[in-house]
């Protein structure tokens, strides 16, 4: 029985989605919940898996193609067996009757003697017509020499490896040119939906925006002596590394709490203030950048981030995170130093009106007292709308988070 596979119900915020990749072909065999195809939209990869056992019957809808909310993308049978790969009784059945008094084995090598031919599985034969494979050339690794499917592909991959581009009609038939500075390969890819998405928010926020920066630096020293200091207690107890972005987070929520404006946001000609703070973190991935966002931080305890933190950033690796886990959010923090940043300007993420950059922390020449002294200082950024928030409140915005980094009691204390 024929049942149709379907694009996921995509949320009210994202419009159309595209097929990423089909880890299933037509003709091959699934098992039920089996991952058969993903879709990909502005916000993260959707997973298609199957309905029931049997075979991709049809696909309508191919890799990169567009695709709406709950769009039929192919044909599933539930049910059907696919092709297999059995190197039993099942391919030790030739085509041609088998001699008298000749086993198995002595009519599968008469057969190959006697035709000069490599013998094939059907499964084989097909993937080998389908790329203009000579079956002869290909070494058996089946029963009695025979060549499998697998066989095949490993061929097919071995001679892609090997064989050069070929060139394309126009430059078969230009003349040769000599290139001293030797190969310059180009490689053109489309660009996901999630990066050309968060292309379009970042051009948009520095068009719409007024958008300026503010620095700051901040003695790293304090706050690296006690996570030296409890780290391994902190570990032990909770399970998880003490880090430097849970501490900045609680840095920001409490100066959030002190300068409502930062953690406001624009909607058209409303200015809505939040009267709780949801921090997103910048995590890289393969895929582009994506910003899960950390709930209601004042009530989190640093383990408790520290936690939600790894584990927004393994899913974030596998493209496992959820529409749900990116939406919405008061402020952002983005940490450029863990690749080496020394300092940027970080882009507003629209509609927030504010943005915190972490840099890396390097040894500096600082006058403390009167004397130069060497500390690990680091750079810190705040990007602001300025239509939302004036220079002195961003300014003693970061002036804040720099007091509590340099006197972590402050936090504690809140003063």
């Amino acid at each position: 029985m024929s049942t149709e596979i379907k694009a996921p119900v995509f949320p009210e915020s994202v419009a159309e989605g595209t097929v990423a990749t089909w880890h299933k072909k037509p003709g091959e065999a699934c098992a039920r919940d089996e991952l058969i195809v993903d879709i990909e939209t502005d916000k993260v990869v959707l997973e298609v898996v199957a309905p029931a056992d049997g075979v991709i019957e049809e696909i309508l809808k191919n890799e990169g193609d567009t695709v709406e909310s709950g769009e039929v993308v192919g044909k599933f049978k539930a049910g059907a067996k696919g092709e297999t790969e059995d190197s039993g009784s099942g391919e030790a059945k030739s085509e041609t009757p088998e001699p008298e008094k000749t086993s198995g084995s002595d009519a599968s090598k008469a057969e190959s003697e006697s035709t000069g031919e490599a013998i094939l599985s059907p499964a084989a034969r097909k993937l080998a017509d389908e790329n203009n494979i000579d079956p002869d050339s290909v070494k058996g690794s089946g029963k009695d020499g025979r060549v499998t499917k697998e066989d095949v592909q490993s061929h097919i991959d071995s001679s892609a490896a090997n064989k050069p581009a070929a060139p394309s009609p126009a430059a078969a038939a230009a003349p040769e040119v000599s290139i001293a500075a030797g190969e310059r390969p180009e490689k053109r890819v489309p660009m996901t939906r999630l990066r050309a998405s968060m292309a379009k928010r970042l051009v948009n926020a520095q068009q719409t925006a007024a958008m300026l920066t503010t620095f700051n630096e901040v003695n790293m020293k304090p706050l690296m002596d006690l996570r030296k200091q409890y780290k391994d207690g902190f570990e032990k107890r909770h399970g998880i590394k003490l880090g430097f972005m849970s501490l900045f987070v609680k840095a920001s929520t409490e100066a959030l709490k002190r300068f409502p404006a930062v953690n406001a946001s624009i909607d058209g000609n409303d200015m809505v203030y939040h009267g709780y703070q949801d921090i997103g973190v910048a995590v890289s991935s393969d895929r582009g950048l994506v910003v899960p966002v950390l709930r209601d931080t004042d009530a989190l305890g640093l383990a408790d981030i520290e936690k939600k933190i790894v584990e927004y950033g393994t899913k974030a690796k596998g493209g496992k995170l959820g529409i749900e886990e990116m939406t919405g959010g008061t402020f952002t923090i983005s940490n450029g130093g863990v690749f080496g940043s020394l300092m940027s300007t970080p882009i507003l993420n629209p509609p927030q009106t504010a943005i915190l950059g972490m840099h890396k922390i390097q040894d500096r020449p600082m006058a403390v007292d009167g004397q130069v002294v060497v500390l690990p200082m680091m750079y810190l950024a705040l990007s602001y709308d300025h239509r939302m928030i004036d220079g002195k409140e961003a300014v003693q915005f970061l002036v804040a988070i720099k007091d509590m980094v340099e006197d972590p009691a402050r936090i504690l204390l809140d003063v």
